[in-house]
């Protein structure tokens, strides 16, 4: 067998140990060549997305992971639709309205919201099969994961891929994905999060607490997985009886 098979088959065997990402429902197709895998099919959901670009990563002798996964979505829709209803979540939250927002259509930029006093940032929103794209310039961290974690709620979303620069860079810290992730919870009108306590060590989060049924504490695990540079999240909610 050639190194080449040796490296798909090795990647291959690590994702169809994590049910997660059920790999016999949801089959990815996975290219080797010098170092660089290359994944590519439908998954379930941003949770089996990132674990499989993970664990393709670990693989010893993958030095390179190109990410050509999509999430297959609950509902088909045009890429018109998708880019309107990632635009209204985006205005409709309070924690972010000091950003200028800007929606492309076509080859054209519709500005949604500008601010002239003191902005956070200049968000532009694109579409392309179904992927949502988010570029332009944020004033941090924060800002830049809860805008990605937002267009993740989308309907008919197949993929985000948040391009937003922080401006000035800084050093990421544990203390603010956890706050973030606090905003995202309590943002998300399908998550009761009021028992819910959040924690990052080493850029793995920490779920804890108490939620009302078991669909909400899967809910509450993809918005943390929907959180940019994080590397795991532990669900230790409880379902309450």
């Amino acid at each position: 067998m050639t190194q080449k098979g040796s490296t798909s088959s090795h990647v291959h065997a690590a994702l169809e140990r994590e049910p997660r990402i059920n790999i016999h429902r949801h089959p990815i197709h996975i290219a080797a060549a010098d170092g660089t895998v290359t994944l590519e099919g439908e998954v379930a959901d941003v949770a089996a997305k990132r674990l499989a670009l993970q664990l393709a990563g670990a693989v010893q002798g993958v030095r390179n992971v190109v990410d050509r996964l999509r999430i297959a979505p609950g509902e088909r829709r045009g890429d018109g639709a998708v880019r309107d209803s990632a635009a209204r979540l985006l205005l409709e939250q309070p924690e972010r309205s000091g950003c200028s927002l800007n929606m492309r259509t076509n080859e054209r930029m519709e500005v949604l919201r500008r601010v002239r006093e003191d902005p956070a940032g200049d968000i532009q929103i694109s579409v392309t099969d179904g992927a949502i794209v988010l570029e332009g310039h944020v004033i941090s961290q924060s800002h830049r994961r809860f805008a990605g974690a937002v267009a993740w709620w989308t309907p008919g979303r197949r993929d985000v891929v948040n391009a937003l620069e922080v401006r000035p860079a800084y050093e990421d810290r544990d203390d603010e994905v956890s706050e973030v992730l606090r905003l995202v919870l309590d943002a998300d009108p399908e998550v009761d999060a009021a028992q819910i306590r959040t924690n990052c060590n080493g850029k793995v989060v920490f779920l804890d607490g108490n939620v009302p049924n078991e669909q909400q504490k899967r809910r509450a695990e993809l918005d943390a997985w929907s959180l940019i540079a994080i590397r795991g999240v532990v669900n230790r909610l409880e379902v309450s009886r």
